[in-house]
């Protein structure tokens, strides 16, 4: 799948959640079966809670090549989970639980290596434009207006996008992005694994992101971590946690399916889907 000209950037895509004014949205068209979505939901045992593929199968579990992604929200589980839910050592993480989370997983088809995935990554400049669908508006809006890659943790010290010569183990990033909701911030990238077959990307917000000035995610509560894993020549899985903490204001706890379509998107930016094409992973 040689589209994947969008990916660029993964990562840099952390708390992905920005974009500038809503372009028409074009009319609803009906739901394809299962087999022809680009992302589905799984019947997981919710008790267990995400699974990230460290040293183990993920949860969910990969879907077979070619098939549609597997996103699952689990901001619906069981309180318990949801407040006691301590994060696998290999991502990083240290909070326990969470407001809100959301996993995706795929196979897909790439063929220039783990180099192209870093330069794509590194195109934080690209993520400007990516579409979600808005459960409010029932309209397809665009979710970043702006992004680009910063010299520094301050705001004001924009560069070019990154080069993947920039990109290697345990290095540390910055990027601002702007939100259609949240408004701008800024982000850290941290490059936790980068080898010819594996790839592990985390990212979270450093600095206060406001709806209508309103604080709803203070420093470090919106975290993303990407897994990528070369399973053959051509091939390689993806697995994403987009999570934000217990303590998030309850406005970004009630909407899950917005936190679902914002991941989808990404993940559809990722792999060079139209990031509006239908349907939407949460109508």
């Amino acid at each position: 799948m040689n589209g994947w000209h969008g990916f660029q950037h993964a990562l840099a895509l952390a708390a992905l959640i920005v974009f500038p004014l809503p372009a028409p949205h074009a009319p609803r068209i009906p739901v394809p079966p299962a087999d022809r979505r680009n992302t589905r939901i799984p019947d997981v045992d919710a008790a267990t809670g995400p699974q990230p593929p460290c040293n183990q199968d993920p949860t969910p579990p990969y879907p077979p090549l070619d098939q549609p992604a597997i996103v699952k929200s689990w901001s619906g589980t069981d309180p318990a989970l949801k407040r006691d839910w301590t994060p696998p050592v290999c991502t990083g993480w240290f909070a326990i639980g969470f407001s809100t989370m959301v996993t995706i997983g795929a196979r897909f088809r790439y063929a220039a290596g783990a180099q192209g995935l870093l330069q794509r990554l590194g195109a934080i400049s690209e993520l400007t434009g990516v579409r979600y669908w808005s459960t409010t508006h029932k309209q397809w809006r665009t979710l970043i207006v702006d992004a680009y890659a910063l010299s520094a943790s301050q705001a004001d010290q924009r560069r070019k996008d990154f080069a993947p010569g920039e990109m290697k183990e345990g290095t540390v990033l910055y990027f601002e992005q702007t939100d259609n909701l949240s408004g701008k911030g800024v982000y850290r990238m941290y490059i936790a694994k980068a080898s010819e077959d594996r790839l592990v990307v985390e990212v979270e917000n450093v600095t206060t992101l406001r709806y209508l000035l309103v604080p709803v995610l203070h420093p470090g509560e919106i975290q993303s971590i990407y897994f990528l894993d070369r399973e053959s020549d051509n091939v390689w899985r993806y697995y994403a946690m987009v999570r934000t903490g217990k303590e998030a204001n309850h406005f970004i706890e009630k909407n899950e399916s917005s936190a679902v379509n914002r991941a989808a998107a990404l993940y559809r930016h990722f792999v060079g889907l139209p990031t509006d094409q239908e349907p939407p992973a949460a109508p």
